[in-house]
């Protein structure tokens, strides 16, 4: 039965994550074809984050009371094609700004009920959440490999149409996630300002400056390596090598988390993303680059699994979405948007320096996390 949960909950991270191995390096580069500057992109990645903060919380809470969880994934993954649909026909910044907002707003709510399934199911079958998460990694260096292989010497059109089928698939996938005890059977709890204490909030605040410094890399990393003169082929191989260190740590993570607990992950994340950063600013080789992109272990997956893991181990089971929807919606949404939006000025005026402010922003959240209480830094799984 554990196999099984856990081969399900995969399945479903390896098709979303499909999409978001296309969306995440060659959409500035589809907005830049459709004749968007960087502050433009910067701007509506900027509103892309933003709408999380409004839009996750409320559907992370009506996902809490809903009887069938999964048909509301599928429900907000039919939405999030209707919003690709509608960018076919859209030129301009202001003719975007409707479907990146739908797009935005129900792909992104999709992920954070998974994790609560997969946190939930994790505890009950034994398995690591780290071991069903990182099948989302791996098919996201396989989208990213094969779709800039797909892209090389056709028009940047062809990520909207592959983005389109990746979609389709993950909506689909969300039927197969397994069934949990269902909130709606639980007597009623307290609102998300319960969730509000001082180690959550510590740790929410370190994870947002920690993953927002990504921002740089998320919207101008494909387009400063193009500027560099890199080929496409590179760059999906550049985005692939940090996606395969991810995966890495992923595997066996779980039990380092468990022992060294998830503010020092938090704080080892914060510490690579100096170094990454800073090192980003100054190289300009492919050597380099290579040499740099495992650090994306420390910046992303550490700050990731300890973020998870604090989580599973002090929210209750009949909160877990509206934990996770409200973890999305500061971290990737208010932290990540306002990083984008001055991701988008920065790269404009400073070019690949732009990364120097990123590693500034992540050492912040490092030392916050290195400053958590000691009894924080161990916690036991509820």
């Amino acid at each position: 039965m554990g196999r099984l949960a856990a081969l399900r909950i995969s399945v479903f991270y390896a098709a979303f994550f499909l999409t978001t191995g296309i969306q995440l390096p060659f959409w500035p580069v589809w907005l830049a074809g459709r004749g968007l500057g960087a502050g433009e992109i910067g701007a509506l990645l900027a509103m892309s984050q933003w709408i999380k903060v409004a839009a996750n919380p409320l559907l992370g809470v009506f996902a809490d009371r809903v009887r069938d969880r999964h048909r509301f994934m599928v429900l907000l993954g039919a939405v999030t094609v209707g919003g690709y649909l509608l960018c076919v026909p859209a030129r301009g910044f202001a003719a975007l700004i409707l479907p990146t907002l739908i797009v935005a707003a129900a792909s992104t709510a999709m992920l954070p009920l998974a994790d609560a399934t997969a946190l939930a199911a994790a505890s009950d079958h034994r398995f690591q959440y780290g071991r069903v998460r990182l099948w989302g990694t791996i098919a996201f260096i396989v989208a990213t490999v094969l779709g800039g292989r797909a892209l090389m010497g056709r028009s940047s059109e062809t990520v909207l149409y592959l983005l389109l089928g990746a979609m389709s698939l993950a909506a689909a996938s969300c039927a197969l996630l397994p069934r949990t005890a269902s909130p709606a059977r639980v007597t009623p709890r307290p609102s998300w300002r319960a969730l509000l204490t001082r180690p959550n909030v510590t740790v929410l605040v370190a994870a947002m400056l920690i993953q927002s410094s990504h921002a740089v890399y998320y919207g101008f990393g494909t387009l400063y390596w193009q500027r560099l003169g890199f080929s496409d082929a590179t760059i999906a191989w550049l985005w692939a090598e940090g996606a395969i260190v991810e995966v890495l740590l992923f595997l066996g993570g779980g039990r380092w988390v468990e022992r060294w607990g998830a503010a020092t992950f938090l704080a080892l994340g914060g510490a690579g993303g100096v170094m990454r950063w800073m090192l980003t600013a100054y190289v300009t080789t492919v050597p380099a680059f290579i040499a740099i992109q495992p650090l994306h272990a420390l910046t992303f997956a550490a700050a990731h699994l300890g973020a998870m893991h604090h989580i599973g181990a002090t929210v209750p089971r009949e909160q877990a979405g509206t934990a996770q929807s409200f973890y999305a919606a500061m971290v990737s949404g208010l932290g990540l948007g306002l990083a984008s939006l001055a991701a988008g000025w920065l790269y404009a005026a400073w070019g690949g320096n732009a990364y120097i402010a990123m590693a500034v922003m992540a050492g912040l959240g490092g030392l916050l996390a290195a400053r958590l209480p000691v009894g924080s830094r161990h916690l036991q799984r509820r």
